[in-house]
C-alpha cells in the first residue's frame, strides 16, 4: 500500500530530479562590469530650404519629421539619444546671428519617446545652415566617458557659414582622438553638398548616404543608431586578387578594399564541415556614376564550380549597394578531395568573387577604386551535432529529455496517489 510517507518521498524525488537538471545560476560577483551605454546625437537641418516639396510629394521637413518619429520608436533601450537642430530659430538676414543658430532640442540621455516626438513636432523650416557650429555643439553634447559616440547629420544643403568650414571642423574633431564618428545624410543633394558631406564623413571614419525617399531616410538613420548600440569592428585593409589562386586568405571579420569600375576581385575562405559561411559585400559610389548598376558576390570551389551567389541591382537612388550569400558546408565531396586543401579534416577552400557593373559619366575619375567592405563569418551549421550542443541545439534536446522525465515521474506519483486513495476508500 502506498503510504503518505512514500508519496512525500516520491514528490521530493521528482523535485530533486528537476533541481539537478536545471543549469546553475552564475554568481552575481562573476558578472562582467556594466558597459557604458552608447551615445548618439541626431543633428537636423531646419533651414528655410527644408520647405522644398520634392520627397515623395511632401516637404523635406515633413519627411524628416516622419522619419524621426519612426526612428525614435525603434531606438534600442540601451542607447542614449539626443537631438540638435541647426537653422531652427533665426529667420532674419543677419549672417552673423544666423550662423549661431544651433541648439540642443533634446538632451542626450535616457529617451522619453513622447517628449522627443513632441519636441520634433514643434520644428518648422526657418533660417540659415550653420553645419560647422552644429557639429561643434554636438561634439560638446557627447563629451565625457568612454561610450561609443556617433553624430548623424541630416541636411539638404551645404554650409552657409564659412570660413568655419564643416569639413575642417570634422577633421579637428577626429584629431582629438575621442573616437567620435560623424555620419552624413544628404536630402536630394546637389554635387557641392554631396562633396562637403562626403568630406565630413570621411574625416571621422563615418559614412555618407544620399536620400530621396522617406523610407530611405528612416531606414538609414535607424541602421546608424543600431550600429552605435552594436559597434562594427574596425575593417582590416586587404587587397583582392585577380583570380582565386593567390587571393588573400580571410578569417571571420570585416575587411575593406577598393574596386575599380567593372572589376572582379577574389578572396579565399576555409570552411570546415558543419560550418556555414556567411559573406556580404557593400560597395559605395563615392562619386557620380551612371544609373543602373549592380554588385555580385559568388562562392565557387577552388576548381571554379559555382556553389551559390548573391546579387543586387541599383538605379541611382542610393550611394551604397549590398549583396550577400550563405553556404552551409556538408560532408567531404570530390571537389574537396581533389583540391588537396586539408582534405583529411574535410576543410574546403571557398573562393569568393566580388564584381560590380558600375560605370562613370564622362569626366569622372575612375581611380582610385570605389570603397568596398566585405564581411566574412563562419557559424556552426545544423549538421555538426557536437558543436550544436554547445550553441543551443543540444540544450533543446536536453530540456526535452528533462520534460519527458518530469512527465514520467509525475505520472508515477499520480498513479501512486490514485492507488493510495482507492486503498483508503476500501479500508473505510
Amino acid at each position: 500500500m502506498i503510504t503518505r510517507q512514500r508519496l512525500a518521498a516520491g514528490v521530493c524525488g521528482l523535485l530533486a530530479a528537476l533541481a539537478v537538471g536545471l543549469p546553475p545560476t552564475p554568481a552575481a560577483a562573476d558578472a562582467p562590469a556594466a558597459k557604458e551605454p552608447p551615445k548618439v546625437e541626431l543633428v537636423l537641418d531646419v533651414s528655410g530650404s527644408m520647405r522644398a516639396t520634392d520627397i515623395d510629394g511632401k516637404s523635406r521637413m515633413a519627411a524628416a519629421k516622419q522619419a524621426f518619429n519612426e526612428v525614435i520608436d525603434a531606438v534600442p533601450d540601451e542607447v542614449r539619444l539626443g537631438i540638435r537642430t541647426l537653422g531652427a530659430d533665426y529667420p532674419g538676414p543677419d549672417r552673423q546671428q544666423g550662423c549661431k543658430d544651433t541648439r540642443q532640442l533634446y538632451p542626450v540621455g535616457t529617451l522619453n519617446r513622447t517628449e522627443a516626438k513632441t519636441a520634433v513636432a514643434t520644428l518648422a523650416p526657418t533660417g540659415w545652415t550653420p553645419i560647422g557650429p552644429a557639429l561643434l555643439g554636438a561634439a560638446q553634447d557627447l563629451e565625457g566617458g568612454d561610450a561609443t559616440r556617433r553624430i548623424v547629420l541630416i541636411t539638404d544643403g551645404e554650409d552657409t557659414c564659412a570660413p568655419l568650414d564643416p569639413c575642417v571642423v570634422a577633421r579637428e574633431i577626429a584629431a582629438k582622438g575621442i573616437h567620435l564618428v560623424i555620419d552624413t545624410l544628404g536630402l536630394v543633394p546637389d554635387e557641392k553638398t554631396r562633396r562637403q558631406l562626403v568630406c565630413i564623413a570621411e574625416a571621422t571614419g563615418g559614412t555618407y548616404t544620399s536620400v530621396r525617399h522617406t523610407d530611405e531616410l528612416s531606414g538609414r538613420v535607424r541602421q546608424l543608431v543600431d550600429r552605435a548600440a552594436d559597434p562594427v569592428v574596425t575593417p582590416v585593409a586587404t587587397e583582392g586578387g585577380r583570380q582565386c589562386q593567390g587571393a588573400p586568405q580571410l578569417k571571420p571579420g570585416l575587411y575593406s578594399d577598393r574596386e575599380s569600375f567593372g572589376e572582379h576581385r577574389w578572396y579565399r575562405v576555409d570552411v570546415k564541415p558543419g560550418q556555414e559561411l556567411r559573406a556580404s559585400v557593400s560597395l559605395a559610389a563615392d562619386r557620380a556614376v551612371n544609373n543602373d548598376y549592380g554588385v555580385l558576390i559568388r562562392a565557387t570551389t577552388a576548381h571554379g564550380r559555382e556553389i551559390v551567389r548573391g546579387s543586387e541591382a541599383g538605379d541611382g537612388r542610393t550611394d551604397v549597394i549590398s549583396a550577400g550569400l550563405r553556404y552551409p558546408k556538408g560532408e567531404v565531396d570530390e571537389d574537396d578531395e581533389a583540391s588537396g586543401a586539408d582534405s583529411g579534416a574535410g576543410t574546403e577552400t571557398v573562393c569568393l568573387q566580388v564584381s560590380n557593373s558600375f560605370s562613370a559619366p564622362a569626366g569622372v575619375k575612375t581611380t582610385p577604386g570605389m570603397p568596398l567592405e566585405l564581411t566574412v563569418d563562419l557559424v556552426d551549421g545544423p549538421g555538426d551535432a557536437s558543436d550544436a550542443a554547445s550553441f543551443g541545439l543540444g540544450r533543446g534536446w536536453w530540456l526535452l529529455l528533462v520534460l519527458v522525465l518530469a512527465g514520467l515521474l509525475a505520472g508515477l506519483v499520480w498513479g501512486w496517489l490514485s492507488r493510495w486513495r482507492v486503498s483508503v476508500w476500501r479500508t473505510n
